[in-house]
């Protein structure tokens, strides 16, 4: 006799069916796209951030659940990721070794068709994007608590690489080790910035454990795999790759710690409809300087989410400003705008247009 679950089961399963199909269909329609790409030659672009984030946003829009827009949005970030997998393989450089939050970014951002190469230094990741042996680069940039990573703003100043995408990801900072005893730890590894984020629980739970800065939270967890009476601060993906155990989870002293990194490549992104817009610019040093550089933005009515200023390195008491600001380089609102910096500023420099962090 068959009974409700039966019933229920059989139309899942027939379901099942019908969307492999249609994911065999799509996969099918991006072996097409990718002979037409072919047939252009050398200038295919088979990666369009701006088509993807527009896809994501409609996915968002129409999703009525149960599941969350979140959940929904990372099945077809997974189903487009294999699609493009077909046409073009992804290399994409991050902040190594494996197991760090940039990895974790590089694959919310891409999926996880793409091959992810691991590099020890933000520089590195730009060369290896600046060279051709990778497709893009993912990098830290800046963090909800501890503020901007300026290594990599430093990098922006000398490189010719645009900006193309980025990505927000809530970090989790768990304590990891392979001694359930907390009382005899004598050693914490993990990156300055871990370490800045969890310091207020630190200093109430393990106030009398020395603090060791490390290049990343792998290299943390790496350490403590391999000596005694010592954790890191990592996250649970290093916790499965380096074999240690979650001896307290999320640390972090702010629940909604995020940090936001960058993902970088050789050419410029294409309008998606709601854009951001990094800019490199330098002014004289005399009054009001600053003041006529954010005149242009408030007479177009333009947005600006963040400005940091940072030492130019070309004289001594003189600075650089990196600007986010709302829109595209192709909105006649930011060409006005831009147009007018030019004329006012020492040096502008459009550091990239992209769409703006969807999840």
């Amino acid at each position: 006799m068959t009974t409700k679950l039966d019933t229920i089961r059989q139309k899942i399963d027939v379901l099942d069916k019908k969307l492999q199909d249609l994911i065999s269909e799509r996969a099918r329609l991006a072996q097409e796209v990718a002979q037409v790409k072919q047939a252009q030659g050398d200038n295919a672009v088979y990666y369009r951030p701006e088509r993807e984030a527009a896809v994501l946003r409609e996915v968002l829009a129409r999703n009525e659940g149960p599941l969350s827009g979140e959940d929904m949005a990372r099945l077809f970030r997974e189903i487009m990721s294999a699609c493009l997998a077909l046409e073009q393989p992804l290399k994409i450089a991050f902040l190594g070794p494996e197991g760090t939050f940039t990895q974790a970014a590089a694959l919310k951002h891409f999926g996880h068709s793409v091959h992810t190469v691991p590099m020890t230094a933000i520089d590195e990741v730009f060369r290896e994007v600046e060279s051709g042996a990778v497709n893009y680069g993912v990098v830290p940039v800046e963090n909800s608590t501890e503020g901007v990573i300026n290594h990599t703003l430093d990098m922006f100043m000398q490189s010719s690489l645009i900006i193309c995408g980025e990505v927000e990801l809530r970090v989790h900072h768990h304590l990891l080790g392979k001694n359930q005893d907390r009382s005899k730890l004598q050693r914490i590894y993990s990156h300055q910035q871990s370490l800045a984020q969890c310091r207020e629980w630190l200093d109430v739970h393990l106030s009398g454990v020395e603090r060791v800065s490390v290049s990343s939270n792998a290299k943390a967890a790496q350490r403590a795999a391999s000596e005694k009476q010592t954790a890191a601060i990592a996250s649970d993906i290093a916790a499965d790759i380096y074999g240690l155990e979650i001896l307290e989870a999320n640390i972090e002293d702010n629940p909604d710690n995020t940090t936001r990194f960058l993902i970088i490549g050789r050419q410029m992104v294409s309008p998606s409809g709601d854009d951001k817009t990094s800019l490199l610019v330098s002014t004289p040093n005399k009054p009001g300087a600053l003041h006529q550089l954010l005149k242009p933005f408030a007479d177009n009515a333009i947005s600006m989410s963040r400005i940091e200023s940072r030492p130019s390195r070309l004289a001594n008491w003189e600075y650089v400003f990196f600007i986010d600001i709302s829109g595209h380089v192709d909105d006649e609102k930011v060409k006005r705008c831009l147009d007018t910096l030019c004329e006012k500023t020492a040096m502008l420099k459009v550091l990239g247009s992209y769409p703006r962090a969807v999840l």
